[in-house]
C-alpha cells in the first residue's frame, strides 16, 4: 500500500472537481465518500443529485475562512491531499474497509488524532477499486494548524501495519536514507527532452563519479564545474564552503532560469558536510601520481584493502564507513575497467549506492585504506592485467556479499536488496573477467603426477570442500595456479588454507574459481628466501657495530655483544 502525500494546495473546490470528475482518461467510476470527519453533515455529491461540489468545498473550508477573517496573515496552503493505493495483486477492499483505512491514515498523519473533537475536516473519496483520495483542510476547529512534521514517515508506518492487518502485499519500511523519488513533472520533462534520466538522477551519478577524484570540498566543486555541471556554492562570511546546489545543463524553468538541486536533496549522503567528512579521512599522505615506484599496483592495493573488510564489522560505525567506502571503490573500478566489463560494473555501482548509507553514523576514518585505494585507481594511467582485475572483482563480490549480510542482520531491507542486486552485476562481470584467464591456465596443465600431489594438498587443506573443488570444471586451471605458485617458492597447502580462510567456500558457486583469483593475488611475488633474509640481517647487524662513534651502541649491537656471563661460560 502506498500513501503519497502531495504538496499543499490552495484550491479545495478544484481538487473536488478532479475527484468527482471523469479523470484524465475517463478512468473514474462511481465517485463517492467512504469516510469523513465526525461532524460531516453535508450530503455526498456522488450520491445526492442536489448536493454540489461548491457547497462541500465551502463546508470543508469553513475553519480556514474563519481563521483568515480573524488573523491578518491568511492561510493559503490549507489543502492536504493523499492518494492511497493498493498493489494490483491485492484483494478487493469494501467501502467500509477503505473507510477504516482512511481513518487510520489521517490519525497517523496528525490530521485527525484519535479522540480529538477539534481536529481538521477531511473526507475520503473513492472513484476506483484500487485506491482512494483523502482530502483535508489543515486548519483545526479551534483555529490552530495541525502538527504535520514527519507526517509522511508516520503514514508510511501506518501503511505497513494496515498491510499486515488486511493481508495486503507487504512493502518495506521507510528509513529516511533513500534518494528522493522523481516527481511526475520531472519524469515528463525528461521524456519530453529525450533524456534517459531525470535531472536529479543524472546529477547523482555524476556527483558520485566525482568523489573518488578529489581530496577536499574545493576540488569537489571545481571537478563538478569542469565536468560541465552548473554549480551554485554557498559560502560563509569567512569564505568557507557551507553548501552547494547543482544543475543539469538545459534544465530550465518557465522563466528560462537554471534549476538547481541541493546535494542533500538529491541523496542524503551527498550533502556537503557528509562529503567533507568522508574526504577529510581519505586524503593520502602523498599524491597518487607519486606512488609509481611502489612494488604493488593500485589494483593489488585495493584487493589487499578489501581483505580486511570482513574483520572490521563488529563495530557498527566502522562497518558503515567501510560499506560507504566500498561504494566509492566500486565507482572507481567501473570508471577504469575495460569496455567489456564497464556496463555491468556501472550497474553494480549504481545499485550499491542505495546500500552505502543507513541511519548508523559512519566513523569515516576507519575506511581510510579502502578510500585511498579508490583514489589511486582513478588516478592510475594503466589498467590491470587479466588476473589482477579478476582478483579484484572476486574480492569486490565477496565484500559486497559481506555488506549485504551486515545489512540483513541489521534489518536494513532496502540496503539488503540493493546489495543483492549489486552482487548479481558484479558476479556477471567477475565471471566474464576470469574466463580468459581460465582458458590460458587450462591450456598448460601440470603433469599428471604433479596434479595428483596437488589434489592431495587440496584434500588436506580444505577437506570439507575438497570433492566439490576437484569436481569443479575450473580445477585444471587451479592446479596450474598452484604449480606456478610452488615454482615461485610457495607452499600450495598453505596457500589453500589461507585462501579458504579469507573467503568461506560454503556459499561459493564455483569454489575453484574463487581459489584461483585468491591464490593468484597472494602468490604473485616469489616467496621470501628465509636463509638469504637471515644472512642479510646478520650482515646488517655486524656492519652497524664499527660505525658507532662515542655514543651508545644500537640495540642490535647490544643484542649481538656477548655478556660477561657468556664469556665466563665459554671459558
Amino acid at each position: 500500500m502506498i500513501a503519497a502525500i502531495k504538496p499543499a494546495g490552495a484550491n479545495t473546490r478544484g481538487l473536488l472537481a478532479y475527484l468527482y470528475g471523469p479523470g484524465r482518461h475517463d478512468e473514474h467510476t462511481d465517485p463517492h465518500i467512504v469516510a469523513g470527519f465526525a461532524m460531516l453533515g453535508m450530503p455526498d455529491p456522488g450520491r445526492n443529485e442536489d448536493a454540489t461540489l461548491t457547497e462541500l468545498a465551502r463546508y470543508l473550508d469553513a475553519p480556514v475562512q474563519l481563521r483568515n477573517s480573524e488573523f491578518g496573515k491568511k492561510v493559503t496552503d490549507h489543502v492536504w491531499h493523499c492518494p492511497v493505493r493498493v498493489a494490483p495483486e491485492d484483494r478487493y477492499l469494501s467501502d467500509a474497509e477503505w473507510g477504516e483505512i482512511a481513518r487510520r491514515i489521517v490519525e497517523a498523519a496528525g490530521i485527525a488524532p484519535a479522540g480529538d473533537d477539534l481536529a481538521c475536516r477531511w473526507i475520503a473519496v473513492r472513484h476506483a477499486d484500487d485506491h482512494i483520495h483523502i482530502l483535508a483542510t489543515t486548519v483545526r476547529e479551534d483555529g490552530r494548524r495541525p502538527k504535520l512534521h514527519d507526517s509522511g514517515l508516520r503514514v508510511s508506518d501506518a501503511c505497513r501495519d494496515i498491510e499486515r492487518d488486511y493481508g495486503l502485499r507487504r512493502l518495506k519500511k521507510v528509513d529516511r536514507t533513500g534518494a528522493r523519488r522523481p516527481t511526475q513533472a520531472e519524469m515528463h520533462k525528461a521524456e519530453r527532452l529525450g533524456w534517459e534520466q531525470t535531472s536529479p538522477e543524472w546529477l547523482q551519478d555524476r556527483i558520485r563519479a566525482a568523489i573518488p577524484h578529489v581530496t577536499n570540498a574545493e576540488e569537489f566543486i571545481a571537478y563538478l564545474e569542469a565536468d560541465g555541471i552548473e554549480v551554485k556554492a554557498r559560502q560563509g562570511p569567512s569564505g568557507d564552503l557551507l553548501g552547494y546546489a547543482v544543475g543539469r545543463p538545459g534544465d530550465l524553468n518557465d522563466n528560462q532560469e537554471q534549476i538547481f538541486h541541493p546535494g542533500g536533496k538529491i541523496a542524503p549522503d551527498l550533502s556537503l558536510p557528509k562529503i567533507k567528512a568522508r574526504l577529510e579521512y581519505s586524503q593520502p599522505e602523498e599524491h597518487p601520481t607519486a606512488r609509481r615506484n611502489r612494488p604493488s599496483t593500485p589494483w593489488h592495493q585495493a584487493t589487499d584493502a578489501l581483505d580486511t573488510l570482513h574483520t572490521d564489522l563488529a563495530d557498527d560505525t566502522h562497518a558503515q564507513a567501510h560499506i560507504a567506502a566500498l561504494g566509492e571503490l566500486l565507482e572507481a573500478t567501473a570508471q577504469k575497467a575495460p569496455d567489456n566489463l564497464r556496463t555491468e560494473l556501472q550497474a553494480a555501482s549504481k545499485a550499491f549506492a542505495r546500500a552505502q548509507r543507513s541511519q548508523i553514523r559512519a566513523e569515516d576514518r576507519a575506511a581510510h585504506t579502502v578510500r585511498s585505494a579508490a583514489r589511486d585507481i582513478v588516478h592510475t594511467a594503466t589498467g590491470p592485467d587479466g588476473s589482477t582485475l579478476a582478483a579484484l572483482l572476486a574480492a569486490l563480490v565477496w565484500a559486497t556479499i559481506v555488506a549485504r549480510r551486515w545489512h540483513e542482520a541489521k534489518d536494513h531491507t532496502h540496503q539488503t536488496d540493493a546489495a543483492r542486486l549489486a552482487v548479481q552485476h558484479l558476479q556477471t562481470a567477475a565471471d566474464r573477467a576470469v574466463t580468459q584467464t581460465l582458458t590460458e591456465l587450462a591450456a598448460r596443465p601440470p603433469r599428471d603426477q604433479s596434479r595428483r600431489v596437488l589434489a592431495n594438498d587440496v584434500r588436506a587443506a580444505v577437506p570439507d570442500h575438497a570433492e566439490q573443488i576437484l569436481a569443479d570444471p575450473a580445477w585444471p586451471a587451479l592446479a596450474t595456479v598452484l604449480a606456478d605458485a610452488e615454482a615461485r617458492g610457495h607452499q600450495p597447502h598453505q596457500l589453500l588454507k589461507e585462501a579458504a580462510a579469507q573467503r568461506e567456500l560454503t556459499t561459493a558457486r564455483q569454489p575453484a574459481r574463487v581459489l584461483i583469483t585468491r591464490i593468484q593475488h597472494t602468490s604473485r611475488n616469489p616467496a621470501p628466501n628465509r636463509r638469504a633474509e637471515a644472512a642479510r640481517r646478520r650482515s646488517t647487524i655486524a656492519g652497524s657495530v664499527p660505525n658507532q662513534q662515542n655514543g651508545s651502541p644500537p640495540l642490535s649491537a647490544v643484542a649481538a655483544t656477548p655478556t660477561k656471563q657468556q664469556h665466563r661460560k665459554h671459558r
